[in-house]
């Protein structure tokens, strides 16, 4: 909200949700495509266009679940200093040192959970952390946009700062939105498979959307062009209501990036050969060594750019505008090219090229605000 403002951030959410819908929608189609059900993206990819496809679909995938983990992990950190500062402002502890031990705590909870369905139980606990946070930071938001003083709403900036953080933001959009991992999702679902989905993606892009509606758009009334990249860090309120929404805001990542990262678990468990009893010497020594080590890395590319917004870009616009919006759009216009009207196929065109030209531009961007506020911070920075 902070580089649109209010008119462009609100029509660019509805914008977001509505082709976010869209794109996966068309995914979600293509789940049993040929008579085969397609588990992973990279399987549906590789089915439909080759070989290649195969590798550079999952070389952007793993691109954007990284860069989701790093996200994670900046958050998971964020979220830790920030209830650390409640109780001791002493600066003896830096945004660094905080990201290290939200890494830790990924890593020990990583070795645990052997594989996604084992998650059970913690998908319950992680709605009931999202909506803890969300209405602690929504209530405490209003609050302090009640007391305060007519607020700035203007876009930060010079004009040609504002092109670049503007262009950035749409990239920020559609990742808030989309996973890259539709497939590996739609493969838990219960027959009819994607009449079942369908059903989800309405559900999450109508009702689901709307806390987040909540605490962006409340976040942003209450502060303004001055609201903070993580909200909780500029809030007033009572110690233990900004303590609690902290606290369920690092469980939450911890739960969320074990699932972004269940992929490339998956990849490395099939390589290998893992199988049986997830407590066997074999299968937990692996875990602690290969997932530690592939998170260990997520934590150190994490402490030393810990730019969640400028990452969050990044993110949209190398792996989630291709995966999500260009690849879902020329995927069904292959598949379904015999059924489409010349119309339809000209609307999947001009998808295709406008994403395509738009990612392009929002990685300009993107890899521009990294290195801005690369000159602004030093590695490491305690942001």
């Amino acid at each position: 909200m902070v580089p649109l403002g209010w008119e462009w951030g609100v029509i660019g959410l509805i914008l977001a949700t509505a082709i976010s819908l869209y794109a996966n929608a068309l995914i979600a189609r293509l789940h049993e495509f040929g008579g085969t059900r397609h588990i992973r993206y990279r399987d549906l990819a590789g089915f439909i266009y080759g070989s290649k496809a195969y590798s550079l679909t999952w070389t952007l995938q793993y691109v954007n679940l990284f860069m989701i983990n790093v996200g994670y992990i900046i958050l998971a950190g964020s979220a830790l200093k920030a209830a650390y500062v409640l109780f001791r402002d002493d600066d003896g502890m830096k945004l660094p040192y905080f990201i290290g031990i939200a890494g830790l705590v990924c890593a020990m909870f990583a070795i645990c959970i052997p594989h996604l369905s084992a998650l059970g139980i913690w998908l319950g606990f992680s709605t009931v952390l999202s909506l803890v946070y969300i209405v602690i930071a929504f209530v405490l938001s209003v609050k302090d946009g009640i007391k305060s003083p007519p607020r700035d709403y203007s876009i930060p900036g010079t004009p040609t700062s504002k092109i670049f953080t503007t262009i950035g933001a749409s990239a920020n959009l559609v990742f808030a939105y989309n996973t890259g991992m539709l497939p590996e999702i739609q493969a838990t679902i219960k027959q009819p498979v994607v009449k079942n989905m369908m059903k989800a993606l309405y559900f999450q892009f109508t009702v689901g959307v709307l806390p987040l509606y909540m605490v962006t758009f409340g976040g942003y009334w209450a502060y303004g062009s001055s609201t903070p990249t993580y909200l909780m860090a500029g809030v007033n309120g009572p110690v233990w209501a900004k303590a609690m929404a902290n606290i369920a805001a690092f469980l939450q990542s911890v739960i969320a990036l074990h699932i972004f990262a269940s992929p490339m678990y998956e990849y490395l468990d099939t390589k290998h050969g893992i199988k049986g009893s997830a407590l066997a010497f074999r299968n937990l020594s692996f875990r602690i060594m290969v997932r530690g080590g592939y998170l260990a890395i997520n934590t150190f590319v994490s402490a030393v750019l810990p730019f969640l917004g400028d990452f969050m870009s990044l993110t949209g616009a190398i792996s989630t505008f291709p995966l999500t919006f260009i690849l879902a759009n020329h995927m069904y216009l292959v598949t379904q090219k015999n059924k489409l009207t010349s119309i339809q196929k000209l609307w999947h065109w001009i998808n295709i090229c406008f994403f395509a030209i738009l990612s392009a531009a929002a990685t300009i961007a993107a890899l521009r605000l990294i290195a801005v506020d690369s000159k602004t911070y030093h590695p490491f920075a305690d942001v």
